[in-house]
């Protein structure tokens, strides 16, 4: 049985988040869109304690810093392929980039470089999933769920500048 997601807004400087948790964790996260999110009142002592971490964590990865706690994360929408790719991307290091095929040829899946775009895509938890810190072939920017002002800005102030537009 699915678990509802409580969703709150996790404000800052640069828009206001929506942050969707399920009861085993943080589930989603969304970028702002210039309108106010509707945000529900956490109903639980957990849950507020994972807001606490996940607005800590946006605020991390949005000043270019190392994250330095993450809450629990609900990945339980992907496939297997999916998380194990959102596993990869956790452990590209602030200011580190990776490509797409550097990403399938650490998972056992030299040809998966498409694949791998593919669960990028789908990261239900960008920022916090650094999909941002993924590069397309020949160092090219690729895409990103936030668009590629987002990306650019993430990896400008992670002081990555060895990507090709």
């Amino acid at each position: 049985m699915k678990s509802t997601l409580q969703a709150c807004a996790v404000p800052t400087r640069e828009g206001t988040f929506l942050a969707y948790y399920s009861d085993k964790g943080l589930a989603q996260l969304d970028f702002p869109t210039g309108k106010t999110p509707k945000s529900a009142d956490l109903t639980t002592p957990e849950l507020k304690r994972w807001h606490k971490v996940t607005t800590r964590a946006i605020e991390q990865v949005i000043t270019g810093k190392p994250i330095t706690e993450l809450p629990p994360l609900d990945l339980s929408a992907g496939t297997d392929f999916q998380r194990n790719v959102w596993g990869a991307l956790r452990k590209i290091s602030c200011g580190k980039t990776k490509s797409y095929s550097e990403i399938a040829i650490s998972l056992g899946k030299p040809k998966g470089a498409r694949a791998t775009g593919g669960a990028c895509g789908a990261n239900p938890i960008p920022l916090l999933i650094p999909c941002h810190r993924v590069l397309a072939s020949g160092g090219k920017l690729g895409g990103f769920s936030g668009g590629l002002d987002w990306k650019r800005k993430l990896l400008r102030r992670e002081n990555v500048t060895h990507y090709r537009e």
